[in-house]
């Protein structure tokens, strides 16, 4: 069930007995039906915005400090003010919050002293984008009432990213924790950063399973695959030069330089190329209703990641082909950065039971872990909680 703002005013004010009244802001996690890597591709993407959502209440103060308090993490940052631009990467959760206040501060938004509770539902390493919510929930509330708009706060959002944290994440993760909206998924155009809501058929339940594992090499991986899809955008520009990135590569001009690309760059540039064409086919489908061809979707573009941009592992692939052998499972795939987290599953809503129990059965036989089930209903982006 989702924090009330009565419960987190009194979380707040347990931690923080002599702070003023707070001001509470949301902003919710996400699952990705399909469209894995491409939005740093400059491609496109489908997400949901999920009910799990990060809750932040901020209170002005007198202290001359930020001061950060996660319940999930039990820990307290405490910045000076004035100290903001000379703050560096910890590696810890707050480099989240910091890495955003140093951008509005570079920005040149004046931020007074506060006090700041954070409290998220959205399970961390589970590929449903803790962080991204984190920070929108962090930057809503740090700007207040100040304008902005959905586009720039998003961005705000990858930018810390890339320049405190040092993840060179898309920025599917922010625009989605900003535009969510009830019902339906978002039809990201990650170049030109526009988007579509695509209605969601009323007959399918989306459930996301957490594996409950995150291997260490999701990190380094994730800036490898990077790296790698720049270098098929450079050896494809050498005989066509008009390709930017690979949203610019269709499937007949990749057939047509494969042969040019190095073995690794090319599967990459394999997988992301047929992402793209998946999350325009997907959403024609669900738009359609059409549950049968949504599956096989979801299923091509899991065996993608898979085989050809290798970011999947035993345990997922374990419960994905585990999934698919149960009746009412329309498709499973691997959703999220990769390399553990969870899988996203179309199921018929009179077959969810069985399903969770079949597979939490399976799972624990082979790995003696007992996965988490979320039921993924579409939910509204961030905002003011009254």
């Amino acid at each position: 069930m989702a924090l009330s703002a009565d419960k987190i005013v009194s979380l707040f004010h347990s931690h923080f007995p002599e702070a003023s009244q707070p001001q509470i802001y949301r902003a919710p996690g996400r699952v990705n039906l399909i469209g894995e890597h491409t939005d740093y591709n400059l491609g496109f993407v489908l997400p949901i915005a999920i009910e799990m959502a990060c809750y932040v209440a901020i209170a002005p103060a007198q202290h001359g400090f930020l001061r950060i308090y996660s319940r999930e993490m039990n820990e307290e940052r405490v910045v000076p003010v004035r100290e903001l631009a000379q703050q560096r990467p910890t590696g810890t959760w707050s480099d989240y919050v910091i890495g955003i206040a140093r951008e509005l501060h570079q920005d040149g938004v004046s931020l007074s002293p506060c006090d700041v509770y954070i409290a998220s539902e959205v399970p961390t390493g589970s590929g449903l984008s803790s962080s991204a919510s984190l920070e929108i929930a962090v930057a809503s509330a740090l700007l207040g009432p100040r304008p902005i708009s959905g586009v720039e706060l998003a961005k705000l959002g990858q930018r810390s990213e890339w320049n405190f944290v040092g993840i060179p994440c898309g920025i599917m993760d922010q625009y989605a924790a900003v535009f969510g909206r009830e019902g339906a998924a978002i039809q990201i155009d990650c170049r030109a950063l526009t988007h579509e809501y695509v209605p969601l058929p009323p007959n399918v339940s989306i459930i996301a399973v957490n594996s409950l594992v995150k291997h260490e090499l999701a990190t380094s991986a994730y800036r490898e695959r990077v790296e790698e899809c720049q270098e098929a955008v450079r050896v494809i520009q050498q005989t066509n030069p008009e390709v930017q990135s690979l949203r610019d590569v269709s499937c007949s001009l990749f057939e047509r330089v494969q042969h040019r690309l190095p073995a690794i760059p090319k599967r990459r540039a394999r997988h992301v190329i047929s992402d793209n064409q998946r999350v325009l086919e997907l959403a024609a489908a669900s738009r359609a209703h059409d549950l049968e061809r949504m599956g096989r979707l979801f299923i091509a573009s899991h065996r993608s990641m898979q085989y050809d941009y290798e970011t999947s592992c035993i345990e997922i692939d374990f419960l994905v082909d585990t999934a698919l052998t149960i009746e009412g499972v329309y498709g499973s795939r691997l959703t999220g950065g990769g390399f553990g987290g969870c899988t996203v599953n179309l199921v018929a809503p009179s077959a969810v039971d069985r399903f969770q129990e079949l597979l939490t059965k399976a799972y624990q036989d082979r790995f003696g872990i007992t996965p988490m089930f979320y039921d993924c209903k579409p939910a509204a982006g961030a905002g003011r909680m009254q």
